[in-house]
């Protein structure tokens, strides 16, 4: 990949790194991998193209690493289980969180509009910018050097995915409860949907009775749903929710 030397494309690539505590043989796959879509459109002369094929790839590189780690880790798991554990291991929440872990959001080059908007932080973004990251260490140092960037982060998010049963159904979770309990059905209502058409971010809030449990991001509606029941779960169990 040739190299770009116009000042205003310029990225502190040796900084990224360092705070990232990777190095690339090639950065420009980095430089890449940390490019939004929204950038491009704004720059005309940028012919580098965004990260959305190197999060087409990590998405994938992910898969195999996540399913790989699950089946030698649990040996006597029913594939259905392990299935489960990795759906919560990949989701969008999950990778953004990976990401907000690292800063990444800080490093990621933007558009204004989308920087203007909340792109830093938006789940959506850091997801795809952490897949995007893993497809580039993929290709520019080979698949174990991808696993062992990715493996410690996913080690520890598995344990707090196992500690609060975050792979079993949580929408079905929160209505067993609330209909227990308060013999109320949760209600599901869309807040916002923010971004392209093909990479919407979705809000949504889960309401109990009269009352907002939470809130929750996804890419679809139902995983921002998933999401939200989630939140609520949690804000349950730790005493947050008054109904």
């Amino acid at each position: 990949m040739p190299s770009i030397s116009v000042s205003m494309h310029m990225m502190n690539l040796d900084q990224i790194q360092s705070d990232l505590q990777l190095a690339f043989h090639d950065p420009d796959w980095l430089r890449q991998a940390l490019t939004h879509r929204s950038y491009t459109n704004e720059h005309e002369d940028w012919s580098e193209g965004d990260n959305e094929r190197l999060e087409f790839l990590g998405d994938a590189v992910l898969d195999f690493v996540v399913g790989d780690m699950l089946f030698r880790q649990f040996a006597e798991m029913p594939e259905g289980d392990l299935t489960r554990l990795r759906a919560a291991l990949v989701r969008t929440e999950s990778l953004g969180e990976l990401a907000r872990q690292i800063r990444l959001g800080k490093h990621l080059r933007m558009g204004r509009g989308e920087e203007a908007s909340g792109g830093r932080e938006r789940l959506t973004n850091l997801c795809g910018a952490f897949e995007a990251l893993v497809g580039a260490i993929y290709l520019d140092s080979g698949l174990e050097t991808a696993r062992r960037f990715v493996t410690p982060m996913l080690n520890q998010l598995l344990q707090q995915i196992l500690t609060g049963s975050l792979d079993k159904d949580a929408r079905s979770q929160l209505q067993e409860w609330s209909q227990a309990t308060h013999n109320v059905t949760p209600l599901y209502r869309t807040i916002s949907a923010t971004g392209p058409d093909h990479q919407k971010e979705f809000l949504v809030e889960v309401v109990l009775g009269e009352v907002v449990a939470a809130q929750g991001a996804g890419r679809s509606k139902q995983a921002a749903a998933q999401a939200a029941a989630r939140e609520a779960l949690r804000r349950i169990q730790d005493g947050e929710l008054a109904l």
